[in-house]
């Protein structure tokens, strides 16, 4: 055996490619035609230690469909999300809008497979995957972030997925520490969207605009005076 892969299986990967390709092309009109999309439909998109936990884990269609729709009301241009994951949100968003945006996670594995999700939606070049931290996020200076789940440990049932070490308290606290000190230092006009808070509370200067109750979790809609 000489390590190189056999035609017959390269084609059939090829192929296979291909067909999810159309699929996801398939999917992302529906989205950006508002009809009804099943998170499963999308979840398959991704490797499957990773569809396991989309429920805990990883935003829901409904509400990347309702946060994407504020922002762009809001005439956000350019979008973090802090703790970005397996990059369901950041590919979602990318689909329903124009604006740029980068996810940030500490997770290098995760990185990988959100940066595969993207390309193949077709969104890569609006869609960037950086492996880092809180000081990494505000580093690209947004016009706005999204939290969602951003500094719990990740629980697969793959090793390749597996966390490096679990973060202990005071690892979390340092994170929100750090949060709220870029929400206090972040411009005027800077808006948050929040799903189910980030684990902190937001320094004085934030408006609430929006809330929805309605979904798996509450959505909410900041911006900073």
């Amino acid at each position: 055996m000489d390590g190189t892969v056999p035609e017959s299986a390269s084609r059939i990967a090829a192929d296979a490619l291909r067909e999810a390709r159309i699929e996801a092309r398939r999917l992302a009109r529906s989205l950006r035609t508002r009809r009804p999309v099943a998170d499963e439909a999308f979840d398959c998109f991704m490797p499957p230690a990773l569809q396991a936990v989309s429920s805990i884990y990883w935003t829901p269609l409904a509400v990347a469909r309702l946060a994407a729709r504020w922002l762009n009301e809001a005439g956000v241009r350019t979008l973090v999300d802090v703790g970005s994951g397996a990059g369901k949100f950041c590919v979602v968003a990318a689909l329903l809008t124009r604006y740029s945006i980068s996810g940030v996670e500490r997770r290098g594995q995760l990185v990988a497979a959100a940066r595969d999700l993207a390309a193949l939606f077709d969104v890569d070049d609006r869609v960037t995957f950086i492996e880092g931290g809180v000081g990494t996020a505000e580093a690209l200076a947004p016009d706005a972030y999204y939290f969602f789940n951003p500094f719990g440990e990740y629980v697969f049932r793959a090793v390749e997925f597996d966390d490096d070490g679990i973060p202990t308290d005071e690892d979390v606290q340092r994170d929100l520490d750090a949060t709220v000190g870029l929400l206090a230092r972040a411009p005027a006009g800077t808006f948050v969207v929040t799903y189910n808070g980030f684990g902190g509370s937001f320094p004085p200067g934030y408006e609430q605009l929006v809330m929805a109750r309605r979904l798996p979790g509450t959505l909410r809609l900041w911006k900073k005076a």
